[in-house]
């Protein structure tokens, strides 16, 4: 997996069909997590928050900067669909260097944060530990094609 690659949990597929995700309302959030725990697309009942499965926000970065606790909220979301593509997009985040900031950042999970238990949805590889006290951070989406992530047959 190169970094900044995107990769949709498995379990988010599943939960397409049950009605789990209101891509036109629901709130759309990006995590920060350390390196103790690795993502990976199998992993059982992905979430943001206590519960059975997979609880990511227990590896949180520190949030003493301008990192906001529970994650960025990923702005102007959209959910399309052409010629048998289905697109996730939103607005890319953007922190800005914070001395007092996390020097650990190793993973983005984005998650629902409308959705009964947080489910997460996909997690992004940012390639390295990175750190908000050594310089702005940037997570930017693709721009060809503008997604943050698609799913087709």
């Amino acid at each position: 997996m190169a970094a900044g690659d995107v990769t949709v949990f498995e379990e988010f597929v599943l939960s397409l069909g049950s009605e789990t995700h209101d891509f036109a309302n629901d709130v759309f959030k990006l995590g920060l997590i350390d390196a103790v725990v690795t993502p990976t697309a199998a992993d059982a009942t992905p979430r943001w928050g206590a519960g059975s499965g997979v609880d990511y926000d227990a590896n949180e970065v520190s949030t003493a900067g301008g990192y906001t606790a529970g994650g960025e909220t990923i702005g102007s979301t959209t959910w399309t669909e052409a010629d048998g593509v289905a697109t996730f997009d939103g607005a890319n985040i953007s922190l800005a260097q914070n001395g007092s900031g996390f020097t650990d950042a190793r993973w983005g999970i984005i998650y629902n944060e409308t959705a009964t238990n947080n489910e997460a949805i996909a997690f992004v590889d940012l390639g390295a530990a990175i750190s908000e006290q050594a310089g702005a951070v940037a997570i930017n989406w693709s721009d060809s094609p503008s997604a943050i992530f698609t799913i087709s047959d």
